[in-house]
C-alpha cells in the first residue's frame, strides 16, 4: 500500500464502518480481472460505500491524498472499464452495497435504483409491480445500474426501446471535487444549459460516480412470440427485419448469428440444442411482443414467417411453443459470449455501422480478415436491427494465446477498425472504450471530438483520478502492448 493509500485510510477510518474498508488481498484478488481476462490490474485498497454520504466523504478524501479511485459494479466490463491500473496506485471504488431499490412508481412508470442493484433483481422488482425494465443482456445476473448507466449499455431491446441512455430519467452522482449532483427529479423539461446527467451516461466512471438513477419503466409484457429463422445471408435476414418492421411496431428483439456461434454454443453450453432441424448458414431469432392480453402476436409472427417461407426468403422457421423453451431459445444468444470464450483466443471487436450497410460489412469484413489473417476466422453476430454487431476474429488452432493477444490482436483490432471507420461506423457500439480500445479511439476519433472529449474531462477531473487510463486522457500518449 502506498503512502498516499495509507493516509487515505487513516483519514476515513474514523468515519466508515468495517464493512466500507477493505484491505484483505484475498477479498480483492477476484477484482482485479476483467471479464474476459485480458486485463489485470493491481490495488491494495477496496472502498465500499453504502450511502452517498461515504461515496462523498471517501472522494473528497481521496482528491485531497492524491489517490486515484476505480469505480466497480459487477466487474462485467468487456473493454476493461472497471480493472485497476498495474501499478497499484488507484483504490478500488465498489458501489455493490449501495444496492437499494429507492423507489418504484408504476403508474408514473419510474424507479429509482441505486448504483450496486443488479439488472435481474431490478426485474424481478419491476415485474412484481406489473412493469418491466426493457432492457437485457447476457450478463443481467451481475451487471449493475451503476455500471449500465456509465456504459450506456445496450443489449437485445435497443431496436424498440433504445440504449440505457434513452432509459435513463435522471441521475444522482458524485463528482470528482466531493459535491453531490442531484439530477434525479424526471423532469419532462429542463433548459438550465447543459445535460449533467447525459455527460454522465456513458463516461465510464471517468466524469462523476454514478449512485443511483431513475430508470424509465414500460408495462409488463401480456404476451410474447419467440420465434427460430434460418436463411442463407444477413441480406435476407435485414429484409425479413424490414418485413416485420412494416408489419408491426411491437417487434423488439432482432438478433442474427451465423452457424459457428450456434455451433460454438451447442458444444460448450451444457443443456442446449439446436432450435431447426438440418444446418444453416445464417440464423435470426426475433421476439413480437404486446401489451394488451387480447393482442396475438403468435398469428402476426406466423403471417410473415409463411410469406417469407414461400417466397424463398427463410429456409426454415420455428415457434417457441412454450416460455420454456423461448428461453431456452434466448439463453443460446445470450451464451454466446461463454461459449466463444471457451474455443479459445479471439479479437473481439463491438462495432456499429449505418443499419442497411451491415449485411453486406458484416460478409465483406470477414472475408478481407479471412485473406488478410491466414487461418483465423472472422464472422459477427449480434443486434442486425440497430446496426451494432460483435465481429470476432478468432486465432488459427493452435496459436499461443499470450502471442495472439500481444502480438496480433492489435494488428488485427487495427485492421477492423480501419474497415469500421471507412464504413462510417464507430468502433465501440455499446460495450464502451475503456482501456481496451482508448489509444485506437485516439487514432480514429476526429480531433474535434478528441479535443472535445478532454476538454471535459479536464473540466471536471483535471487530476485524472477517476477511472485513470479509461476512455480519455488529458494528454494522447503511445500505446503499450
Amino acid at each position: 500500500m502506498s503512502t498516499a493509500q495509507r493516509r487515505l485510510l487513516d483519514r476515513l477510518a474514523p468515519h466508515l464502518p468495517p464493512a466500507a474498508i477493505v484491505t484483505d488481498p484475498d477479498v480483492i484478488a477476484p477484482l482485479l480481472t476483467d471479464w474476459r481476462r485480458r486485463f489485470h490490474g493491481n490495488a491494495a485498497l477496496l472502498l465500499a460505500p453504502a450511502s452517498v454520504a461515504e461515496v462523498q466523504a471517501i472522494v473528497a478524501a481521496a482528491r485531497d491524498e492524491g489517490v486515484p479511485l476505480v469505480p466497480q459494479g459487477g466487474n462485467s466490463s468487456m473493454v476493461g472499464g472497471a480493472t485497476p491500473p498495474a501499478d497499484g496506485r488507484a483504490a478500488i471504488l465498489s458501489l455493490r452495497r449501495m444496492n437499494r431499490l429507492r423507489a418504484l412508481d408504476a403508474e408514473a412508470g419510474l424507479a429509482i435504483a441505486e448504483a450496486g442493484v443488479i439488472l435481474s433483481d431490478l426485474h424481478a422488482a419491476a415485474l412484481a409491480a406489473g412493469r418491466r425494465f426493457p432492457l437485457s443482456l447476457g450478463a443481467k445476473g451481475v451487471a449493475t445500474i451503476g455500471g449500465l448507466v456509465s456504459t450506456n449499455a445496450g443489449g437485445t431491446q435497443v431496436l424498440r426501446f433504445g440504449t440505457m441512455r434513452a432509459l435513463v430519467a435522471g441521475v444522482e452522482a458524485v463528482l470528482p471535487d466531493g459535491s453531490r449532483h442531484d439530477g434525479l427529479a424526471a423532469l419532462k423539461k429542463d433548459n438550465r444549459g447543459y445535460d449533467l446527467d447525459q455527460l454522465l451516461i456513458g463516461a465510464e466512471g471517468t466524469l462523476g460516480i454514478v449512485t443511483a438513477a431513475t430508470l424509465r419503466l414500460v408495462p409488463a409484457v401480456a404476451a410474447r412470440t419467440v420465434a427460430w429463422v434460418g436463411l442463407a445471408s444477413p441480406d435476407a435476414a435485414m429484409t425479413l427485419l424490414r418485413r416485420f418492421q412494416r408489419a408491426t411496431p411491437a417487434l423488439e428483439s432482432f438478433e442474427l448469428l451465423p452457424a459457428e456461434s450456434l455451433a460454438a454454443v451447442l458444444a460448450h453450453i451444457p443443456g442446449t440444442r439446436a432450435p431447426l432441424h438440418g444446418p444453416h448458414p445464417w440464423h435470426v431469432l426475433l421476439e413480437v411482443t404486446a401489451d394488451a392480453a387480447d393482442d396475438d402476436p403468435a398469428a402476426l409472427v406466423e403471417h410473415v414467417l409463411a410469406a417469407a417461407l414461400a417466397d424463398g426468403l427463410v429456409a426454415d422457421a420455428t415457434l417457441a411453443a412454450s416460455e420454456a423453451q423461448a428461453e431456452a431459445f434466448w439463453r443460446i444468444r445470450e451464451s454466446i459470449s461463454d461459449a466463444e470464450r471457451a474455443t479459445g483466443p479471439a479479437a473481439q471487436h463491438d462495432i456499429s455501422v449505418p443499419v442497411a450497410a451491415m449485411p453486406r460489412f458484416m460478409v465483406e469484413a470477414a472475408a478481407a480478415c479471412d485473406a488478410r489473417f491466414p487461418g483465423t476466422r472472422a464472422s459477427g453476430f449480434g443486434h442486425l436491427g440497430d446496426g451494432n454487431v460483435h465481429f470476432h476474429v478468432r486465432a488459427a488452432p493452435g496459436t499461443d494465446p499470450a502471442f495472439w493477444y500481444g502480438e496480433q490482436v492489435p494488428v488485427v483490432s487495427a485492421f477492423v477498425h480501419d474497415l469500421v471507420v471507412a464504413a462510417g461506423g464507430s468502433i465501440s457500439a455499446e460495450h464502451g472504450i475503456g482501456q481496451m480500445k482508448r489509444h485506437e479511439l485516439e487514432r480514429l476519433g476526429p480531433p474535434s471530438r478528441l479535443a472535445a472529449l478532454r476538454a471535459i474531462k479536464r473540466a471536471f477531473d483535471p487530476g485524472e483520478l477517476f477511472n485513470p487510463g479509461k476512455l480519455v486522457a488529458l494528454a494522447p500518449d503511445a500505446p503499450t502492448q
